[in-house]
C-alpha cells in the first residue's frame, strides 16, 4: 500500500538499537515519530534518503556529558549532534545546574564560557533548555554537590538536620521537574566531604520515581574496589538504580583492577542489583587543574590515582592559549619550578583551566568496554576554544569504527545497543533509542566501512568520518555531515 511520509530512508540496514543484527528495509518518519518499518517501495517521502551502504541507528544517547551550560551559550550543540549524538545526559559528577548561583560556580570551574541569565531552581533550568530551542535532547541529572553547596556551602562535615532537609527539599524540586536522577561527585569539593550515610538518606528520596543514583565514585585509583562498594550499598540502602561514571582504574598502580570491580557489578546484578556503568572509550580523561591539585595527584595517590607531571597536558588555559597542548612538566620546565607549582600557577592564573590526563590502561579501557554491564559516555568538557579532550567529538565513532570494527572487540550491532537502547533503558526515556514503530525519530545514518573518530590530543577538534545525516524528532538536524538551521531537541523528562 503506498504511504506519504515527511521522511523516508531507503534500503539502509537498520539497526534497532537493542542488540538484534540489522535488517534491511525502509523506515518511515512522520512528525517526529517513526510510523512504518518494512518494504515501502511504493510509498514517497518530503525528504527521501537513499540508504544503499549506509547504515541507520537510533541517534546516540551520550550517557555522561557536562553540557548543562553548553545547550545554553551553543544550543546548536553541533559538537554532539555531528557526531551521532541526539541525547545528552547533563548534571554529572555532582555539577548540577540548579540552584543557580551554585551551579554558576561549581560548573564554571569545569567549562568556562559566557555568562548564563539567571533562572529559578531546575524547573527554571528545564524552561531554559526550551527556550534555548536546542539542537539535540537533554536529559538532567540533579548534582548532589550544587545541592550541598547550596544548603551548607563549603562545610568538611557531616549535614545537621535542618541542612539534610534543605538539600531533599532541593532534590525534591528536581525530581518534580522531571530529572532522572541524582549525581555525586565525590572527588570533587564540597562532594567529598560527604559521608556515605548522607549519600544514602539523601539518595532515597528518590526511592520508587524511576530516578537513579549516579556517582563519580571516590576513588578510582588504588581504592577502586572500595568505592564500587559504596556505590552498590548506597543504591541498594537507598532503593534506586547505580551507574558508575566513567568506570577505570586510573594511576598505574591500579592497573588490572577492572577485573575485580566488573565482579563486584556482576555479584550484584546477580543479587537483582540494577547497577551499570558507562566509559569513555579512550586511555586518557580530563577534568580541572583544580581538582587534581585538590586530590594531591602531583604529589601522591589521591582519588585520581598518581600522576607525573608529563601525564597531565593543558587542555584549556583562558588568558594563555600558549599554555594550551604543554605538558605541566614542560611548563615546570619552562618557569623553573616543581610540577606541583607549574600546576598550581596555572590554576591560579587561569580560573577554569581544564586538563587532559594520561591515565589509564588500554586493556583495561577494552576489559571495562566489552562488558555487558557498560554503556557509552563522552565525558566531554565543552571548552571549544581550547584543545579538549577528542571524546567531546568521537566517542561513539570510535566505538563503532575502531573498537567493533577494526578491533573486533564486539560486532556493530552490540556496539549501538550499548549508546543507545541500554542507555534509554537505564535512564528511563520512553521511545527513545531504538527503532521501532511509534519509537522518537531520533535516527543517525551512517556509513558503517567509513566510520571512525579523526580526532587527535594533538588536533581534537575534529568531527569523524562516516556520519551523513542525523535526525532530531524527526527533523533533520545533519545533513551530509553539515549543521542545518533545524533545532528540534527538547528537554527529556523521566518516564515520558
Amino acid at each position: 500500500m503506498s504511504q506519504s511520509f515527511d521522511v523516508l530512508i531507503r534500503g539502509a540496514q537498520v539497526f534497532d538499537g537493542e542488540g538484534n543484527q540489522p535488517a534491511q528495509t525502509d523506515v518511515g518518519v512522520n512528525g517526529d515519530r517513526i510510523v512504518a518499518l518494512g518494504a515501502l517501495a511504493d510509498s514517497t517521502g518530503k525528504l527521501e534518503v537513499d540508504g544503499k551502504g549506509l547504515a541507520v541507528s537510533p541517534g546516540f544517547i551520550d550517557a555522561h556529558t557536562h553540557d548543562d551550560f553548553a545547550v545554553l551559550s551553543h544550543p546548536d550543540m553541533g559538537f554532539k549532534s555531528r557526531g551521532g549524538v541526539t541525547t545528552c545526559i547533563v548534571g554529572n559528577c555532582g555539577f548540577g545546574a540548579a540552584p543557580y548561583a551554585e551551579a554558576v560556580d561549581m560548573l564554571g570551574r569545569l567549562t568556562p564560557g559566557p555568562a548564563i541569565a539567571a533562572y529559578a531552581g531546575h524547573a527554571g533550568y528545564a524552561a531554559a533548555v526550551e527556550a534555548s530551542s536546542p539542537g539535540i535532547n537533554i536529559g538532567v541529572l540533579a548534582g548532589h554537590g550544587t545541592i550541598r553547596k547550596a544548603a551548607m556551602g563549603s562545610a568538611e562535615r557531616a549535614p545537621t538536620e535542618a541542612e539534610m532537609r534543605s538539600m531533599q527539599s532541593h532534590l525534591r524540586e528536581a525530581l518534580d521537574a522531571g530529572v532522572l536522577g541524582m549525581s555525586s561527585g565525590l572527588i570533587y569539593d564540597p562532594g567529598r566531604y560527604a559521608q556515605t550515610a548522607e549519600l544514602t538518606e539523601l539518595a532515597g528520596v528518590m526511592r520508587g520515581t524511576g530516578a537513579l543514583y549516579a556517582t563519580h565514585m571516590r576513588d578510582e585509583g588504588v581504592g577502586l574496589l572500595e568505592s564500587v562498594k559504596e556505590a552498590i550499598d548506597i543504591g541498594a540502602k537507598a532503593g534506586v538504580p547505580v551507574q558508575i561514571s566513567h568506570h577505570k582504574a586510573s594511576g598505574r598502580e591500579s592497573w588490572g583492577m577492572v577485573r575485580a570491580s566488573l565482579d563486584l557489578i556482576e555479584a550484584a546484578q546477580a543479587d537483582g542489583a540494577d547497577v551499570h556503568a558507562d566509559q569513555y572509550p579512550y586511555t586518557a580523561g580530563s577534568t580541572s587543574m583544580q581538582a587534581i591539585l585538590e586530590n594531591g595527584a602531583f604529589s601522591g595517590s589521591g582519588g585520581m590515582g598518581s600522576l607525573s607531571g608529563d601525564d597531565a597536558v593543558v587542555a584549556s588555559a583562558p588568558g594563555h592559549p600558549d599554555w594550551e597542548g604543554v605538558s605541566v612538566n614542560a611548563l615546570a620546565s619552562r618557569w623553573g619550578v616543581s610540577a606541583l607549582e607549574a600546576g598550581q600557577r596555572v590554576a591560579r592564573e587561569s580560573s577554569g583551566a581544564t586538563v587532559v590526563l594520561h591515565m589509564m590502561d588500554e586493556e583495561d579501557v577494552r576489559t571495562v568496554l566489552s562488558h555487558p554491564s557498560t554503556m557509552v559516555g563522552s565525558d566531554g568538557i565543552p571548552t571549544l576554544d581550547g584543545k579538549p579532550h577528542p571524546r567531546l567529538y568521537n566517542s561513539f565513532a570510535r566505538v563503532i569504527g575502531h573498537y567493533a570494527r577494526e578491533v573486533g572487540l564486539f560486532d556493530m550491532a552490540t556496539a549501538i545497543h550499548r549508546m543507545c537502547g541500554m542507555t534509554a533503558a537505564k535512564f528511563n526515556l520512553r521511545d527513545r533509542g531504538v527503532i521501532r514503530e511509534g519509537a522518537f525519530a531520533d535516527l543517525v545514518v551512517f556509513d558503517p566501512k567509513v566510520i571512525i573518530d579523526k580526532g587527535t590530543f594533538e588536533d581534537p577538534n575534529q568531527y569523524p568520518d562516516g556520519i551523513k545525516h542525523v535526525f532530531v524528532n524527526g527533523a533533520l538536524a545533519v545533513r551530509d555531515g553539515e549543521l542545518t538551521e533545524q533545532r528540534e531537541g527538547r528537554l527529556l523528562v523521566r518516564g515520558q
